[in-house]
């Protein structure tokens, strides 16, 4: 989005699931700490000189009840070897055989873990190799992450939020770098919900910033954060810079992702097709940066459809994660597809902001859904205005609160298919405008009225700006139910307080409670949902 210039209630312990969830939290810890290798906001020393070493930690993506795909990074080449266990003594393991990593793929790999039990701890530790010289390997990386269940009654919890390193607000070593990922550790979850804007590639890191009270924010930088990303090894170092911050290593280690892009990733208010008249790039083909940029998110992070080795699949962003039978994340791409951000008043709009393919693909998926609850996880709210300059907007609302035009066509025919094909349990998560705030959408207050009513939840930023809240659009008669957000444009972590978003799903009684966090521990608001309905 357009974020590019540089009396809360006291939170409540969060129900737990028996057994899983407080199981082996001293391992739990002890595999975080392991698998640091260090605790300052830079990659760790070499463990073992002249073998292979993985400094930027692990991360497990895209779990299910009998799967998950693991990820790390090597300082030269080497192969990867997992070995995963029911316990942290790693008394018993099972070996996974993964990929030679090289340059080609900036030394990162995944190894696809299959079979394993739901519902459980799963340990694991990554040793890399030396391809010529299988007696020389660096020291192993561990990591925990639990498998989804396989029964109901076993529960959910998960987080969510975005926005990372944004507006110029990097690792900031004084106050303790990212420190929302440490809180959200804490928690347990059983997996992060990634909402976009993972990095800032047109976001410079400089080495200070101002502010307005006279103090001094202070960042980590590096040299691919001195400049926007065009090339792929620019775009392969703003990767590596979260990686150095020790709170999202150690959050990496114990918690899985389900991780999706917005505009940052490539740059502010991209689309498909569009030529820049940015001084500051000299590649002008936004598909050639997307392309680019496409490539290292793929190599950075762990996405089942982002590695489709030997299946003959394109890769995409899109995908259902499942999440045993109370919860699909229905994961959505708002970018990839989406026609060029204009005034957004055009009668017929069959390209909108998912492309007619993903549209269908959805509609498919959500008819074959058998979750109780069917998340939609998108990167750009539905109801709030977002402009891309003066003319343009950026989402999906144009402020125009009559009947649907332009991109809210799409929309109102997802709504409407949801409505008359009956499908219950539809929740919308999303991050993007760097506030945090619960939406209900009613046809009674809607110019649109043939669809049934639904929450949509924000949150966010994780480390980057506050901006205030956007204006609302009535044609999916959205009211704002709660809203947190500065009044004063991009406040920095240091003035503003980082979000993130709660969402506990009960396996008894099958109800979903969202609820929205502050970093510092407070919970502003709660907000339960029954199951088994089509509208809440």
């Amino acid at each position: 989005m357009s974020r590019s210039v540089p009396g809360s209630s006291p939170s409540t312990a969060p129900a737990s699931s028996p057994g899983r969830r407080n199981l082996l939290r001293g391992s739990l810890a002890a595999s975080a700490a392991l698998a640091l290798g260090g605790t300052g906001f830079a990659a760790p020393a070499f463990a073992r000189a002249g073998r292979p070493h993985a400094a930027w930690g692990v991360q497990v993506g895209d779990v299910t009840a009998s799967s998950g795909l693991v990820w790390v990074r090597s300082d030269r080449p080497a192969r990867m070897l997992v070995e995963t266990s029911a316990t942290g003594s790693f008394r018993r393991v099972r070996r996974h055989h993964g990929p030679l990593v090289g340059a080609g793929t900036d030394f990162t790999g995944t190894t696809a873990l299959r079979g394993l039990p739901a519902g459980e701890q799963i340990h694991y530790r990554v040793t890399l190799v030396d391809p010529d010289d299988p007696r020389r390997s660096g020291a192993p990386v561990l990591g925990t992450f639990r498998t989804a269940p396989e029964r109901r009654r076993d529960g959910i919890r998960f987080l969510w939020s975005g926005d990372i390193a944004g507006q110029g607000w990097g690792i900031n070593p004084d106050i303790g770098g990212f420190r929302a990922y440490e809180e959200m550790r804490r928690l347990d979850p059983d997996f992060f919900l990634c909402s976009g804007d993972t990095i800032y590639a047109d976001g410079v890191i400089q080495p200070s910033v101002p502010l307005p009270d006279g103090r001094v924010w202070r960042n980590v930088t590096t040299p691919e954060k001195a400049k926007v990303a065009e090339t792929l090894d620019e775009y392969r170092g703003n990767f590596r810079y979260n990686l150095l911050d020790h709170n999202v290593r150690a959050f990496n280690a114990q918690v899985p992702s389900v991780v999706q892009w917005d505009d940052h990733e490539v740059r502010n208010n991209w689309y498909p097709g569009q030529i820049l008249d940015d001084p500051r790039y000299t590649e002008k083909d936004v598909d050639v940066l997307a392309a680019r940029a496409s490539q290292a998110f793929g190599e950075y992070f762990p996405v089942s459809t982002l590695h489709p080795r030997g299946t003959g699949r394109e890769r995409r962003m899109h995908r259902v994660v499942r999440y045993g039978p109370l919860l699909d994340v229905f994961v959505l791409d708002m970018r990839s597809y989406r026609n060029a951000n204009s005034p957004g008043r055009q009668a017929d709009d069959t390209t909108g902001i998912l492309g007619a393919e993903q549209l269908a693909w959805l509609k498919r998926e959500l008819t074959a859904s058998r979750a109780v609850w069917k998340v939609l996880a998108a990167d750009m709210p539905i109801g709030l205005v977002v402009p891309d300059g003066a003319a343009n907007f950026e989402a999906i609302a144009q402020g125009d609160p009559g009947a649907p035009l332009g991109r809210e066509l799409q929309i109102a025919e997802l709504l409407r298919f949801v409505k008359h094909r009956r499908i219950t349990g539809t929740v919308w998560l999303t991050a993007d405008v760097h506030y945090t705030s619960a939406q209900h959408y009613a046809p009674e207050r809607a110019a649109f009225r043939d669809f049934s009513p639904f929450w949509e939840f924000v949150s966010g930023p994780l480390a980057a700006g506050g901006f205030p809240a956007n204006a609302l659009d009535a044609t999916f008669g959205p009211e704002r139910v709660f809203v947190r957000a500065p009044e004063r444009a991009n406040l920095s972590p240091m003035e503003s307080p980082q979000y993130f978003g709660e969402v506990d799903i009960d396996g008894h009684s099958g109800e979903l409670t969202v609820r929205l966090r502050a970093e510092g521990g407070t919970v502003l608001f709660s907000k339960v949902l029954q199951p088994g309905r089509v509208g809440q």
